[in-house]
């Protein structure tokens, strides 16, 4: 009898307040809508774990860094010989124009400062703190080297980071009588160790994307001296090996 009276009564209150019931209803009714954006969100952060997981192992590819090229010359020695690299990277003299190993990068990297480079090896030609030259895969501030024309118009190469600490006396690339590479610091500028004459090998002018005008390269070091002491060098007439340098690079 409790029971039939328990449920008649929750009966009439249904009848009376019907919209009650039905909050509560709804109240308790799950929302689709919720469920599914979590879903939506565990699916993402899932996905977004595994693309970690996935990049953790790989490598990034590195791009190969642009090649820097100049002009290309063969090194003639004023005691006969023609700077030549060979494959190993050692360096020394040879009286052989007809050799492979004789051809080098001129690359211009600031104002008459010059990156040697040998177009067979790919090496570039650097000096060390004790004067020693040796070879480089990459370039490096040891690369650098000063390019000055001397009073008899050949040319130097001096370091750019290394010279005598007391005197100040610049370390140069030089070349024996024998053939043989000299230490930097032994080789002095008025000896004709130092003396070089870059002998332009026609139709071997490469240009780069940053120095469009590199064909002024040459141009740069003659022309410095003709406007420096146009007086002296008027009076003093180029000598034969070096008249038909100048006159090449000028006339391009």
């Amino acid at each position: 009898m409790a029971a039939l009276a328990s449920s008649l009564i929750r009966q009439r209150r249904e009848v009376k307040d019907p919209q009650a019931n039905r909050q509560v209803a709804n109240k308790r009714k799950p929302c689709p809508k919720a469920n599914k954006s979590l879903c939506q969100k565990q699916i993402l952060l899932l996905i977004s774990k595994v693309r970690l997981c996935g990049n953790r192992g790989r490598k990034l590819e590195k791009r190969p860094e642009p090649q820097l090229k100049g002009i290309v010359t063969r090194l003639y020695n004023r005691h006969g010989f023609y700077l030549q690299m060979l494959p190993d990277g050692t360096m020394d003299g040879t009286k052989d124009e007809s050799s492979s190993f004789l051809q080098f990068n001129l690359i211009p990297v600031g104002l008459r400062i010059v990156a040697i480079q040998s177009t067979k090896t790919g090496l570039y030609i650097g000096m060390n703190s004790d004067g020693y030259l040796y070879t480089s895969e990459h370039f490096t501030p040891e690369c650098k080297f000063k390019e000055s024309v001397f009073e008899n118009y050949y040319v130097t190469y001096s370091s750019i980071l290394y010279r005598q600490t007391q005197s100040g006396r610049a370390w140069y690339i030089g070349i024996n009588r024998d053939g043989q590479v000299m230490k930097g610091n032994r080789v002095k500028k008025t000896k004709g160790a130092a003396h070089f004459l870059p002998k332009l090998i026609e139709g071997a002018v490469q240009y780069s994307r940053k120095l469009k005008k590199v064909n002024l390269f040459l141009k740069r070091f003659v022309l410095f001296n003709i406007i420096l002491s146009p007086s002296f060098l008027f009076s003093h007439p180029f000598p034969p090996p070096y008249s038909g340098y100048v006159q090449g690079a000028v006339a391009t």
